[in-house]
């Protein structure tokens, strides 16, 4: 049983490396990737789940599933509702929505990494809008701004 110690979760599925999938993929519990998939998988959402993409999978489409290990190729967007792990050769081209990250040295991610809760885009602090900007010049430039400058001089 490959992953027993992590959750309990067991690999109880294999998709080998001559296996080529076209159209979505439900599953539940354990699944490891060898092969390639043209379509959607989906983690039955009930149950604890854990997908594991090898370096020689590749998914066409988009993930969603608790606990994603990934050291191959996706191409579309991922939804890890727990854990993402992305070993040295995994390759992520679209936005990546994760609970927990772990980034190997060489993994690649090309699309934007948005944590669960965190959705929204917050602009820092000391950042001003061109609207706010264009507002505060028109106030320092007010004429009674400028009477009490050229009174103090």
């Amino acid at each position: 049983m490959l992953f027993s110690r992590k959750k309990g979760l067991s690999i109880d599925t294999l998709i080998g490396e001559s296996t080529a999938i076209d159209g979505d993929l439900v599953f539940s519990g354990g699944l490891r990737l060898d092969g390639k998939v043209r379509g959607n998988i989906r983690a039955a959402s009930d149950k604890p789940s854990m997908l594991v993409i090898s370096e020689k999978g590749m998914v066409e489409g988009e993930i969603t599933v608790g606990h994603l290990i990934l050291n191959g190729t996706v191409k579309g967007p991922v939804h890890a509702g727990e854990l993402l792990e992305l070993q040295p050769h995994a390759r992520v081209l679209g936005e990546v929505r994760y609970a927990a990250l772990e980034m190997h040295q060489g993994a690649l991610v090309e699309g934007r990494l948005v944590p669960l809760g965190q959705e929204e885009i917050k602009a820092l602090p000391n950042l001003v809008t061109t609207e706010s900007a264009d507002e505060d010049a028109e106030v320092k430039d007010s004429p009674a701004e400028v009477a009490e400058v050229g009174k103090a001089a």
